[in-house]
């Protein structure tokens, strides 16, 4: 009796599809800790950009596509670096927060292990390529990261100190706005008032998002165990907060309007509704900036600021020599800019 190798099995196309199905779901969690959808943050990259032109208008060429496609790239994987660690980190917090606890770490569906490799593949695909532009940019890049550490890790995190949270937080985008600028200028640094200002602005933005967390969530000790800064917080506490911020950082911004652009001065009323509008934003219900990847759906808003934008890019361009002659007022070149040390 001859004996016969049984035929090989070949799954059904339903096995096939359950069995990628299963993988795809072992994947995704490591890739939403990534967070990609926080991307748009990089955005703040553009101020950075738009100066570089307006110093350096014979870069606004095609041929500088390809270098700020790969920045902003870099900057997306330095981001998501960061991204990861604050997802390991934070796990347990998040569990005591309405929305977060359902974060893939939070929920218990990534590997610790795991997370930590990816944490460390993406800093160093993102730190190495920004060197690969330049070193000022890849050391841009590595500041972006090392902030992002100092924001998490015990025992500095500085996410848990009152205020030095929001501080070492806010400071990302003049970081992204050096990334921006050292992407195409690498021998020189922005006026170090407009990088004080936008520092200053993103705290306003950042400390307006503790101000709706923190009522949002409406219990002091739920809060605390979320975040311990909110041990020290308190809703007269944040405002008055909030308040320094902006008027910093609009001291900051005239300082600069003043001694490099003065044409901006015409953008001030809309500059001040936006911070007006996103306060108001701040202070509703549910508030959307508790989730700025959201904000887009607020459409009258993405369209001020959208308008806001286009208006203070133009002034940027703009050429009004009876404004200086007006306000009496010398108008700054090129060479007032700081140069880095060769």
């Amino acid at each position: 009796m001859s004996s016969q190798t049984p035929p090989t099995r070949i799954p059904e196309p339903a096995e096939a599809a359950v069995s990628a199905h299963a993988t795809s779901g072992r994947i995704w969690p490591y890739v939403q800790i990534a967070r990609p959808d926080h991307w748009f943050k990089n955005a703040f990259m553009l101020l950075g950009v738009v100066l570089a032109f307006f110093y350096r208008p014979d870069l606004a060429t095609l041929a500088s596509l390809p270098t700020l496609l790969l920045a902003v790239a870099v900057s997306c994987i330095v981001a998501s670096s960061n991204y990861v660690l604050n997802e390991l980190l934070d796990a347990h917090r998040d569990r005591h927060h309405p929305t977060k606890r359902h974060r893939p770490a939070a929920a218990g569906l990534i590997q610790p292990r795991i997370a930590i490799a990816e944490w460390l593949a993406l800093a160093v695909l993102g730190i190495g390529a920004g060197f690969a532009i330049n070193v000022p940019f890849g050391l841009s890049a590595a500041a972006l990261w090392v902030m992002g550490c100092a924001y998490n890790i015990p025992p500095v995190r500085t996410k848990e100190v009152p205020y030095l949270d929001v501080l070492s937080e806010s400071v990302n985008n003049p970081i992204r706005l050096m990334l921006g600028w050292s992407c195409l200028i690498p021998s020189q640094i922005p006026p170090i008032s407009l990088l004080l200002s936008y520092w200053m602005a993103a705290a306003f933005f950042m400390a307006t998002k503790r101000f709706a967390e923190y009522r949002e969530i409406g219990d002091k000790e739920v809060a605390a165990a979320y975040r311990s800064s909110f041990r020290h917080y308190d809703d007269d506490r944040l405002l008055v907060s909030m308040m320094f911020y902006v008027t910093a950082g609009a001291l900051c911004g005239g300082i600069f309007l003043v001694r490099y652009k003065l044409e901006l001065v015409f953008s001030v009323p809309l500059v001040a509704g936006f911070f007006a509008y996103y306060l108001r934003l701040g202070l509703k219900p549910d508030s959307p900036v508790q989730n700025p990847e959201k904000l887009h759906r607020e459409r009258a808003f993405l369209v001020y600021g959208l308008l806001t934008a286009a208006v203070f890019v133009g002034l940027m361009f703009a050429d009004l020599p009876f404004l200086y002659e007006w306000a009496r007022v010398q108008p700054a070149g090129e060479s007032n800019l700081w140069h880095v040390p060769r």
